[in-house]
C-alpha cells in the first residue's frame, strides 16, 4: 500500500504524520526544539534543529505505523511562515533564522513602504502592507546590520523550504508561504520584480515558486539514508502553516471559514478571486489550492495568552495537574467556567507580543483593565479567554466587511478542545461553530497535498471531501450573545484609548 507523509516545521517542534490513501492517520510524532531571544522582542531558531527533528520524526512515525520506508510515496511540507534562512554558496546556514514573531524590523517596514511609494501603492504591488513579522523586512535588517552575512548569502529560504533543501537538494518554495515574504505578486502568483527592484534585492536570492500540490523535488540518496525512506520519493510544494491547516480543515470553498486558536489565532477565509482590504488590516495570500487565494486575520497571542497565564500565574495548578496526570488547562478552564460571562467587568487585551490584526502595532501590550478587589485568578483567566476571542472576532468583522461570505465556521487548535472556549467562540462570534474529524491541521493538510501531487486524488477539494467531515456543533447562547455584543465595543475602545500610551512606554523602555 502507498502512504503519505505530512511534515509541519512548527515554532515549538516538528510534527510528522503518516497517512494512508483514505486519509486515516496511522502515526503522529512530534519532536521539540528551543527558540532563542537574544534581545527583547527578538525570536530566532537554529535551522539544523529543524532538520534533526524532521529526520527523527520521520523515522519514528514510519516505525510506529509498522510500514516500510519504501512504501511512502509522497511527502508534503508545512511550516511556520515568514522566517528567514540565509545560506551561502555551499548551502551552509550563515546565521540563526529570524522567526515570524520577531519584532526588530519596524524601521525596515517604514523603509519598504517609502520605497514602494506609500502604503496604498505597496498593497497594490503585493496585496499586503509591510509588517514586522514578514520576511522582506528581515532581509533588509540583515543587509543593514549584518552586511558581511548578507554579502555571503546565495539563497534565502523559508523554514519549511530549508528542510525541503535538505531532503531534495532543491531551492524551492510555493505560493502560499511565499505570499508571506511580502515579495510575491500575490495576484500573479510570482515574485514581484518591481518591488525587488525598488528594494535592491537580487531575485537570484529567492527560490523557484511552485503551486502547493506540485512536485518540487525528490529525495536524495543522502536524505533517504538519513530518514529511512526511498531515494526519489516526490516532495510536493506543500504550504505555509495557515494555508496547509486550512486544507487540513477543509477550508477549500467560498463561505467556509476556519478560526484556529493555537499559540496565535487565525481567522482564514477561502477566496476564488483576490480580495484585498484597502486598509491592510488582514492578509491576502495565495491559497494552497491552485488558482485560489485566501484572506487571513492574525492574532499574535490568542491561545498564547492563556499559555502565558498558565506558565506565569498557575504553577500550582501545573504541579497539581502533573500529579493527577491531566492537562493543566483542564484545571484553569474549570476555574474560569465558574465566573459569569463578562468576568465581572474585567477586560483583557491579549497583546503580549504586539498585534497584527487589526492594529498592526508592535508596541501594543497586554493589560487587564477593570481590576477591582472582587476579582480573583479565576476571573483573570476567563477575561484572558474572552479577550483572545474578542480579538478573533476583530478578524471576522473585517472579513465580513470585505463582503466575504461566512456560511460555516470551523474551529481548531486548543480553542476547539475545551467546552468553555468552544462556547465562548459561539457566543462571541454570534453563531454555531463546528469541529472537524481531522484535528491535525497543517501536517494533515500537506499530506493531502502530497496525495494530490502523486495522483491519489485529482484535486485538493476532492482530497478534502474524501477525508474530512464535520463532527460536532456548538450553538450560541442567545443571552450570552446579547451580553457580549454590548461588551465587545468596549473591548475595542480600550486599545484606541491606550494606543498612544503603548507607544510612549515603548519609547521609554527601548
Amino acid at each position: 500500500m502507498a502512504y503519505l507523509l505530512g511534515i509541519d516545521i512548527g515554532t515549538s517542534g516538528t510534527k510528522t504524520l503518516l497517512v494512508n490513501p483514505r486519509g486515516r492517520i496511522l502515526a503522529s510524532v512530534t519532536v521539540e526544539y528551543p527558540a532563542y531571544a537574544p534581545k527583547p522582542a527578538w525570536s530566532e531558531q537554529v535551522p539544523e534543529d529543524w532538520w534533526k527533528a524532521t529526520v527523527k520524526s520521520i523515522a519514528s512515525a514510519v516505525r510506529a505505523a509498522g510500514v516500510k520506508g519504501a512504501e511512502v510515496t509522497g511527502i508534503g511540507l508545512s511550516g511556520q511562515m515568514h522566517g528567514s534562512v540565509f545560506l551561502d554558496r555551499g548551502g551552509k546556514v550563515l546565521r540563526r533564522a529570524i522567526l515570524w514573531n520577531d519584532q526588530r524590523t519596524g524601521a525596515e517596514c517604514e523603509e519598504i513602504t517609502q520605497a514602494a511609494g506609500g502604503r496604498e501603492k505597496l498593497i497594490g504591488l503585493v496585496s499586503n502592507p509591510a509588517l514586522t513579522g514578514f520576511t522582506a523586512p528581515k532581509i533588509l535588517w540583515v543587509r543593514k546590520h549584518e552586511p558581511r552575512i548578507y554579502e555571503q548569502a546565495a539563497k534565502i529560504l523559508l523554514p519549511k523550504d530549508y528542510v525541503r533543501y535538505r531532503l531534495t537538494g532543491e531551492f524551492a518554495t510555493e505560493v502560499s508561504d511565499a505570499s508571506g515574504t511580502l515579495l510575491l505578486d500575490v495576484k500573479r502568483r510570482a515574485w514581484s520584480k518591481e518591488l525587488l527592484g525598488l528594494l535592491g534585492i537580487d531575485a537570484a536570492l529567492l527560490p523557484k515558486v511552485y503551486e502547493s500540490p506540485e512536485v518540487s523535488g525528490r529525495l536524495t540518496a543522502a536524505a533517504a539514508k538519513a530518514t529511512g525512506l526511498a531515494a526519489g520519493t516526490p516532495v510536493v510544494g506543500g504550504g505555509g502553516d495557515q494555508a496547509a491547516g486550512a486544507v487540513g480543515n477543509g477550508i477549500v470553498r467560498r463561505g467556509v471559514i476556519s478560526a484556529t486558536l493555537g499559540t496565535s489565532g487565525v481567522v482564514f477565509a477561502h477566496a476564488d478571486t483576490v480580495e484585498t482590504d484597502p486598509l491592510g488590516r488582514v492578509h491576502t495570500f495565495c491559497h494552497a489550492v491552485p488558482g485560489k487565494w485566501h484572506v487571513m486575520g492574525v492574532v499574535l497571542a490568542a491561545g498564547g495568552s492563556l499559555q502565558w497565564f498558565r506558565n506565569r500565574l498557575c504553577q500550582d495548578l501545573v504541579a497539581e495537574a502533573k500529579t493527577r496526570k491531566i492537562d493543566p488547562y483542564q484545571l484553569i478552564t474549570a476555574m474560569a467556567a465558574k465566573v459569569p460571562p463578562g468576568s465581572h467587568g474585567l477586560y483583557f487585551l491579549p497583546y503580549l507580543t504586539g498585534e497584527r490584526t487589526p492594529h498592526a502595532d508592535p508596541n501594543a501590550r497586554a493589560a487587564w483593565v477593570g481590576l477591582s478587589n472582587m476579582h480573583d485568578r479565576a476571573a483573570m483567566a476567563r477575561a484572558a479567554m474572552e479577550g483572545a476571542t474578542y480579538a478573533m472576532r476583530d478578524c471576522l468583522e473585517i472579513i465580513q466587511g470585505m463582503g466575504v461570505p461566512i456560511t460555516e465556521i470551523r474551529i481548531s487548535g486548543g480553542g476547539a478542545k475545551g467546552k468553555l472556549w468552544r462556547n465562548l467562540q459561539a457566543d462571541i462570534y454570534r453563531g454555531s461553530v463546528w469541529t472537524v474529524s481531522s484535528g491535525e491541521g497543517p501536517a494533515f493538510g500537506v499530506a493531502l497535498l502530497a496525495g494530490v501531487g502523486t495522483g491519489v486524488w485529482a484535486t485538493v477539494p476532492e482530497a478534502c471531501d474524501a477525508t474530512i467531515r464535520t463532527v460536532s456543533e456548538t450553538k450560541p447562547d442567545k443571552k450570552n450573545v446579547a451580553l457580549y455584543d454590548r461588551l465587545y465595543p468596549e473591548y475595542g475602545q480600550l486599545y484606541r484609548s491606550l494606543k498612544a500610551d503603548f507607544r510612549r512606554i515603548a519609547e521609554l523602555h527601548q
